[in-house]
C-alpha cells in the first residue's frame, strides 16, 4: 500500500528505510538503516552507560522503531531494566511502518519486538519484555516538559536544515537539566551549531568514527 507521507527505500545492508515527503530526507542512512542504529545508538551510547542494572532512556524521534527495537534486545540479552520514553510529532501509520522489512531480516526475538513497539499505544506505558518498558509520546518535543530523569539520550531527530527548532541551545538544555549526572547524549550530527550548542549548556564532547558513509558522530556527557 502507497503512502503520501513516506516512500521506501532498501539501503546497502539490506535493512529498509523510508524517505519523508514532507521534508525530504530519509529515517536512515543509505548506506545501511540497522547499521546505522546499532552503530551510533547501542555500540556508542548504550553500551557506554555502565555500572547500572536499570537504565532511563530518552529518545527524541521514535521514527521507525528500531532504535527501540536493537534496545530492547540488547536489554534482554543483559538483562538490564530499560525504561524507554519516545517522542514522536509524526508517527508513521501501520501501513507506513510495514513498508519496511525488519520482520524478515531481524534475528526472530528483535523483529518480535519490533512488532510489538510499532504496534504499542501512544500515551500508555507497554512492557515490550521482562526487561523493557516502552512509553512513546505523540508530541512536539520543543514544547514537551520531562518528568523523570535520564541516563542516555538518542537524540535522533532530522537534520537542523530540515528542523533546526529541534537543534537550538534550548532543547538541549531542557534535555542536560533532565539528565542525570555523567548520562551520554548520542546523535549523528557533527555540525558546528549542534556541537556550540551541546556545549553551551554543559556537556563535554567526543566525536567519534560514525557508521559507514559518514564520517564522524557526536557523544555528549553530562559532567558528573
Amino acid at each position: 500500500m502507497k503512502s503520501k507521507n513516506v516512500t521506501h527505500y532498501t539501503t546497502n545492508d539490506g535493512s529498509s528505510t523510508l524517505c519523508s515527503t514532507k521534508f525530504g530526507v530519509h529515517y536512515h542512512s543509505q548506506h545501511g538503516a540497522v547499521t546505522e542504529s546499532q552503530h551510533i545508538f547501542i555500540e556508542a551510547g548504550l553500551k557506554n552507560i555502565y555500572d547500572l542494572k536499570k537504565i532511563n532512556v530518552l529518545e527524541v524521534g521514535f521514527g521507525t522503531g528500531l532504535n527501540a527495537a536493537l534496545t530492547v534486545s540488547y536489554a534482554t540479552a543483559e538483562r538490564v531494566q530499560v525504561s524507554y520514553t519516545s517522542l514522536e510529532l509524526f508517527p508513521l501509520t501501520k501501513p507506513e511502518y510495514e513498508l519496511l522489512n525488519y520482520g524478515e531480516i531481524l534475528p526472530q526475538e528483535t523483529a518480535a519486538c519490533w512488532q510489538k513497539v510499532c504496534e504499542s499505544s501512544w500515551g500508555k506505558a507497554a512492557n515490550i519484555s521482562k526487561y523493557f518498558e516502552l512509553l512513546k509520546l505523540h508530541t512536539d518535543f520543543t514544547s514537551w516538559v520531562p518528568q523523570s530523569t535520564f541516563h542516555l539520550v538518542y537524540f535522533d531527530a532530522f537534520a537542523p536544515n530540515d528542523q533546526p527548532e529541534m537543534w537550538e541551545e534550548e532543547q538541549f538544555r531542557k534535555i542536560f537539566n533532565a539528565m542525570h549526572p555523567g548520562g551520554i547524549l548520542v546523535t549523528y550530527c557533527v555540525k558546528g551549531i549542534v556541537k556550540n550548542a551541546l556545549s553551551s549548556v554543559g556537556f563535554t564532547l567526543e566525536r567519534l568514527p560514525g557508521p559507514p558513509g559518514k564520517r564522524h558522530m557526536l557523544r555528549a556527557r553530562k559532567p558528573n
